[in-house]
């Protein structure tokens, strides 16, 4: 199949080109539109207890209060004549403004509480639709004459969030897309040719935003997917750039004609993307085993860009070569014959001192790793709140204020609601028992008041409207510490807590989401993990034909990811390097570390079939494994280095974020790259298939027979094996003759 497309490609490389450039500027007429369509926030289970009871709260009483205006007295008196005024002003000024549902203020009907302990500030709080938070905030925050405004809670939280990404978004491709287009010319050595990357990168990025926009248009897409979508694009676009324009140029100097350079690049480097893809593919798979539509939207655009960009890399990318012919080389810079020579000697020699000592040389780097790993040992989970923010966000400090100023935190609140009916003598009962948990300073329900396990003020304006249709709610404030062990442990005693009369209760709030958040990634975790490991070695059998190399593959990228998450965990939970980032150390964002794990892992065995490729190639041809293994590196380890430092310039430059776990997505990935490009492909992977020798290659009999039905091999007919010129042929008739006496699968 791949021959046919390249001689249709070859015959009819201008319509391809033509075609491609209208379909391209098709996407990108409607991938504009994706950024009116995505969302914030998605950290959430839909189906859980929180989201339900957040369901009810919306339909019975109007939502959770997700606006937080934090109100200061310039003369520090709430009361004085002009600060009343203007603090009624804004109460009155809010509940006209379009998206707000209802609003709770110090200077409405039973607002007392909502002031702080010295009495300079003040709280309103409103439910709004998180599509109007900007305009209102903007509107009524600020300097209001007698007091000063501030906006917080989770619709300002989430509009400050996106707002900032998207900032940080064009500050990081500012830096890398200029970095890496002229890493790419050094890498070549030709202006010409390390733009062919760059084709595939635009095209993928480009394609995933339509289809971004088709998604968004019918079910919930997070904002975060621009982030994916830009760096992943790039990142393929260099890998499958570097590994099409690399053999095309390989086999222009060993004197091919364009047609067939172009036929063995086809067929060689074609095939080996397709079973990158499949991988990385599969990886992103797993994402949509989890609820959050966060970490699903990430495998939508995941798997879109990893197919737009193999689409690219196999269509476009062979036309403009099929175009170039040895054009490709136009535009050489002093160093470009050093660079265009097909083998890397330096990593053949590696190779080589690897596999002579291959304990003595894989022990340190594996010590290092497992060093590197341990912090997750002591890992601990939550999920996006102010504090991913930088301290001088203004939403963060609404909710640094409202915890250490106020008697109990209002706005953070836990609301309860009931799921049948209950006598008021039941729901006094109830309410006054959840007083008494520890931790709680006040409940509010419809029939008063609750404090120390009995009822300290009667029913009143501030109690009104909490029950509707026989439906109770009651809220719940305490002094705990958002986020901490103690505030999640109260929601579980108010769960363990039987409900009023017998009813069931559902309990909402930013730590009942933060329980049930951990608890849908965690239940599913399993599924998620056992769904990349099985997709994984069956991909790898399919392009190797062997059980012992996916194996191997999934130990050594199993070690690498670990140390990355783990440096993850030492420097942005433990708060390692948090002065030079300028972020605030909490627990790892359980989302993101997920993401993080399936997308590494994707470009980890992204770099595997691109290294086995080579080096099945040649064990296929005949070549002793010593020979297999160093010349496989020879040709493919300037490739992979080239493409894991450019992709990791990629990464990295999110770590110019404001936003924390942005930055810890793009420094771990990053470094989870070249972790994999160096110590496990340089090192681990030289040093295993010496230990593993002849059973490397192994297969069950029937097994071997299933492969050789319907496996793909890389080498194609007629091909010569292309032995390194540093090495020395190992390539001899008695070598062929010990291949067929190896054990089965060999």
């Amino acid at each position: 199949m791949l021959l046919r497309i390249a001689d249709f490609i070859h015959r009819r490389a201008r319509a391809v080109l033509l075609l491609s450039l209208l379909a391209v500027i098709a996407m990108g007429a409607l991938g504009f539109g994706a950024f009116g369509k995505l969302q914030g926030g998605g950290f959430d289970d839909p189906d859980s207890p929180s989201s339900r009871a957040t369901a009810v709260i919306g339909e019975k009483f109007g939502g959770n209060d997700n606006l937080v205006l934090l109100v200061e007295a310039e003369s520090g008196k709430l009361d004085a004549p002009a600060a009343k005024a203007a603090g009624q002003k804004l109460t009155d000024g809010l509940k006209e403004e379009p998206g707000v549902s209802r609003v709770t203020s110090y200077w409405a009907p039973g607002g007392s509480d909502l002031t702080s302990r010295d009495g300079t500030q003040a709280l309103v709080l409103a439910h709004i639709d998180e599509d109007d938070a900007a305009a209102v905030t903007d509107k009524w925050t600020g300097d209001r004459g007698a007091v000063s405004v501030r906006a917080g809670g989770a619709a300002a939280l989430n509009e400050e969030i996106t707002s900032q990404v998207s900032k940080d978004l064009a500050v990081a491709e500012a830096i890398a897309v200029p970095l890496i287009l002229i890493l790419l010319v050094v890498a070549f050595g030709s202006v010409v040719a390390a733009l062919l990357p760059l084709a595939i990168g635009l095209i993928a990025i480009l394609g995933t935003f339509a289809e971004l926009y088709l998604l968004g248009s019918v079910t919930d897409v997070s904002v975060f997917a621009i982030n994916l979508t830009t760096a992943l694009g790039l990142g393929l676009g260099i890998d499958y750039g570097l590994l099409l324009v690399s053999r095309f140029r390989e086999r222009l100097a060993a004197g091919d004609e364009t047609a067939d350079a172009l036929r063995v690049t086809v067929r060689t480097a074609g095939r080996t993307i397709l079973f990158s893809a499949a991988t990385v593919m599969a990886a992103l798979g797993a994402l949509l085993l989890f609820p959050p539509f966060f970490l699903r939207t990430f495998a939508y655009a995941g798997i879109g860009v990893v197919a737009i960009s193999a689409l690219a890399a196999l269509i476009v990318v062979p036309a403009l070569l099929a175009v170039l012919g040895h054009r490709v080389n136009k535009g050489r810079l002093p160093w470009a014959e050093a660079v265009r020579k097909p083998d890397a000697p330096l990593w053949g020699r590696l190779a080589g001192a690897v596999m002579r000592r291959p304990a003595l040389t894989a022990l340190p780097v594996l010590a290092v790793l497992l060093l590197a790993a341990s912090p997750l040992l002591g890992a601990s989970f939550g999920i996006p709140d102010e504090r991913v923010l930088p301290a001088e966000a203004e939403s963060r400090q609404v909710s640094t204020a409202v915890q250490h100023d106020f008697a109990g935190n209002d706005a953070g609140s836990v609301p309860i609601v009931t799921e049948g009916r209950a006598a008021p003598d039941e729901v006094s009962a109830y309410a006054a028992k959840i007083s008494g948990l520890e931790g709680v300073v006040r409940v509010q329900a419809a029939t008063g008041t609750y404090t120390d396990g009995r009822a300290v003020k009667a029913p009143g304006a501030a109690h009104a409207g909490l029950v509707e249709d026989g439906v109770n709610r009651l809220t719940v404030t305490s002094d705990l510490t958002p986020a901490s062990g103690e505030a999640q442990e109260l929601v579980r005693d108010i769960r363990a807590t039987e409900g009023p009369g017998g009813t069931g209760t559902l309990v909402g709030g930013k730590d009942a989401e933060l329980i049930d958040s951990k608890s849908a990634i965690g239940d599913n975790l399993p599924a998620a993990i056992g769904w990349v490991l099985g997709s994984t070695f069956i991909l790898l059998f399919l392009f190797t034909g062997s059980v012992v190399q996916p194996l191997r593959a999934l130990v050594l990228n199993g070690v690498s990811i670990s140390a990355s998450i783990g440096a993850m965990v030492w420097i942005f939970q433990d708060g390692h390097l948090s002065s030079l980032l300028g972020f605030t150390a909490m627990p790892m964002d359980t989302s993101m570390t997920v993401l993080m794990f399936c997308i590494v892992f994707g470009l980890s065995m992204d770099y595997e079939v691109f290294v086995t490729s080579r080096i099945k190639e040649l064990h296929d041809a005949g070549a002793d494994d010593h020979l297999a293994v160093t010349g496989g590196l020879s040709r493919t380890g300037r490739i992979v280095t080239m493409a894991a430092g450019l992709l990791a310039v990629s990464f990295f430059a999110f770590t110019t974020s404001s936003v924390s776990f942005i930055q810890m997505f793009g420094l771990g990935s990053g470094l989870a790259i070249l972790i994999d490009a160096v110590a496990v492909r340089g090192v681990l992977v030289p040093a295993a298939m010496r230990l593993l020798g002849r059973s490397a290659w192994y297969a069950p009999g029937p097994l071997r027979r299933l492969h050789d039905k319907a496996g793909l091999s890389e080498a194609g007919e007629g091909e010569p094996l292309d032995v390194p010129d540093h090495q020395e042929a190992r390539k001899t008739p008695a070598a062929a003759g010990e291949r067929e006496k190896a054990p089965a699968g060999r």
